[in-house]
This record gives structure tokens, C-alpha cells and sequence, in this order.
């Protein structure tokens, strides 16, 4: 009989899942798709990228912010020491890290991600150096592969399909991340973000982004087949709806700035429905 958790991590486990409902329904649906005995552990990885993730958007200095990323991570770092943690929400990757064989010492590069958001203000001024932040988010690709139940093979599409995510969250969040202080794509000036202008020279910046996310999630399309079947469908749901969002944005002038860039319910429901016909 396989082990069950007992209840408080059953209550960590159910509290992540909610997380995600509430805060990010697509994947939360793109997980639904998965094998039920795979979801708890997605949705414990996900409690925890928030965690840090919200940690790092706190409107609270930098250092405190810093320490209480250098807390979040120890916390993890001494649960899976011991074999079990109290908090309510790493409780669940705790016990989901060696259940599933989950690589999770990869979390440190998406932690150094974290702790760069921390810097005020956020400026990437190369492409180097947005590169580098988003192959530190996308550690999270590799880590799920054996939730996915990915070949080591795919490992590396993987993590290109954590930076097409990234990248095509950033282009989305250029108003949402002007406001908390960061600029993460290089080639915009900062003078049109002052003034809210969606110039030409913006414009184009943005349309050249979007080409790079869509090369970036074709260069994973036969990452999709060497997954099982029965997960195929939650990633490629989840693909479908952030390209609905790079659609999005071309459809409006790739003005990121005076347009909304949150994708309309029903939109998200075509793409989705595109994506289980497929």
C-alpha cells in the first residue's frame, strides 16, 4: 500500500492547491490535466515559487526582503534534512521532494532569481543579463520532470520552455513591473515608461520579444511528444493560453502599456479548447 502523508501535510498539500486556483487558474487547470497521483506535487512546487515569488514583490526593504528569501529557502533546505516541516505551505514539498525524486537543490538558481528581483531598482541591461535571470526561474522545468515523467533526455527543453513562460510573462507584466520598479527587458527606454507612451520604438521592442518567445516555445514542440500521453495535455494547455497572450498583444500594436494584456475568459477558453483537440 502506497504511503499516504499524514494530515498536516494533506492540509499543506490542499493549501497550495488552493494557491493556485486563486492566483494562477492556468495552471491550475493545466495540472488538472495531469494524472491525479502527479497533481499534489506540482501544486507543492507551486506553494513554493510563490512564496519566494511574493517574498521578492513585498513593498519592504531590500535587505528584509533578502533575509526572509534566505529564510524561505532554509526552511526548505532544513525540512527535507530532517524529513519534515512545520510550516503550512514548504511542508508539502517536503514530503512531495523525496516521494517523487524531485531535483530539488536545482530551487537555489530559481532563488538567486528571487533575490535579484530585490535589487531597486531592477534594471536588466543587457540581453546577457536577462538571459541569466530567466534561466534561474525556469530551473522549475527540470525539477518537474519527474512529475512529467520526462525523459533526462528532454530535461534541457524543459528548461527552454521555463524561459518561454518567463519571457512571455515579462512582456505581459511591462506595465505591472514599471510600477514595482523593474524594467527586465533591456532594449525598452525608460523615458516611454515614465510617460506611458507605447512609442514605435517600444512597439518594436515588444514585437521583437514576442518573436523570441514564440521561437523559444517552438524549439520545444517535440518536447510535448516525448511526454507521456497522459500528461501531454496540461502542458500543451498551458502553452496554448501564453501564446493566446503573445496573440493578444500583436493584436493591439504590441502596446504593453495603455491595453490590457490579460487574456478575456474567453479567449482563455478557445485556447484551451484548441489545445485538448489537439
Amino acid at each position: 500500500m502506497a504511503h499516504r502523508p499524514d494530515t498536516d501535510v494533506e492540509q499543506a498539500y490542499r493549501r497550495c492547491a488552493r494557491m493556485q486556483l486563486r492566483r494562477d487558474p492556468t495552471y491550475w487547470w493545466a495540472v488538472r490535466c495531469l494524472p491525479a497521483d502527479r497533481r499534489p506535487g506540482l501544486h507543492a512546487l507551486y506553494g513554493f515559487v510563490r512564496g519566494a515569488d511574493d517574498i521578492a514583490d513585498a513593498r519592504v526593504p531590500c535587505a528584509d526582503r533578502r533575509a526572509a528569501l534566505d529564510a524561505w529557502q532554509h526552511e526548505l533546505e532544513t525540512g527535507l534534512a530532517s524529513g519534515a516541516s512545520a510550516h503550512p505551505v514548504i511542508a508539502a514539498l517536503v514530503d512531495a521532494g523525496p516521494r517523487h525524486a524531485l531535483p530539488l537543490h536545482l530551487l537555489g538558481g530559481y532563488m538567486d532569481s528571487m533575490r535579484s528581483d530585490c535589487d531597486e531598482p531592477v534594471r536588466m541591461r543587457t540581453q546577457e543579463q536577462l538571459d541569466a535571470y530567466m534561466d534561474g526561474t525556469a530551473t522549475v522545468g527540470p525539477v518537474v520532470a519527474p512529475l512529467l515523467g520526462a525523459p533526462a533526455a528532454q530535461e534541457a527543453r524543459l528548461q527552454r520552455l521555463g524561459v518561454a513562460f518567463q519571457l512571455a510573462n515579462l512582456i505581459r507584466d511591462v506595465g505591472p513591473d514599471w510600477a514595482l520598479g523593474r524594467v527586465y527587458l533591456p532594449g525598452l527606454e525608460e523615458e516611454d515608461l515614465l510617460r506611458g507612451l507605447a512609442t514605435a520604438r517600444l512597439r518594436e521592442h515588444i514585437a521583437w520579444q514576442i518573436d523570441r518567445a514564440r521561437g523559444l516555445f517552438a524549439e520545444t514542440e517535440l518536447l510535448t511528444q516525448a511526454l507521456p500521453v497522459r500528461v501531454r495535455r496540461g502542458v500543451r494547455m498551458a502553452v496554448a493560453v501564453y501564446s493566446a497572450v503573445l496573440d493578444r498583444i500583436e493584436r493591439q500594436g504590441c502596446d504593453v502599456l495603455t491595453r490590457s494584456t490579460a487574456l478575456r475568459p474567453w479567449e482563455s477558453a478557445v485556447a484551451v479548447a484548441g489545445a485538448l483537440r489537439g
